[in-house]
């Protein structure tokens, strides 16, 4: 299967991409060569391969989320630019 410059036309008009004639071009020639590599990958026996969403296992590395009491909470709430008690007052973004 190859993909022809009228597709790559169609597509970047449906895609409402204004695309010169050199890169249609440019880009008829990389979609067959990414056509080319797929068609090399279906060749490999994967009948016994695990499904798998990544090539590796990646691990969140997280800290504990410990509480502690701030040690300048008054210098931080000075600073605030607005504040109703004890608390920073921030604008409200959802609706009631």
């Amino acid at each position: 299967m190859s993909i022809t410059l009228e597709q790559v036309h169609k597509v970047a008009h449906l895609a409402r991409l204004a695309l010169t004639p050199e890169e249609e071009q440019q880009f008829t020639t990389q979609l067959n060569s990414i056509l080319e590599y797929v068609e090399q990958l279906s060749e490999l026996p994967t009948e016994d391969v695990q499904p798998t969403t990544r090539a590796i296992e990646v691990v969140n590395v997280t800290r504990p989320d410990d509480v502690k009491p701030a040690e300048n909470r008054e210098e931080l709430l000075s600073i605030a630019p607005d504040q109703e008690g004890d608390f920073f007052r921030v604008p409200q973004i959802l609706q009631e």
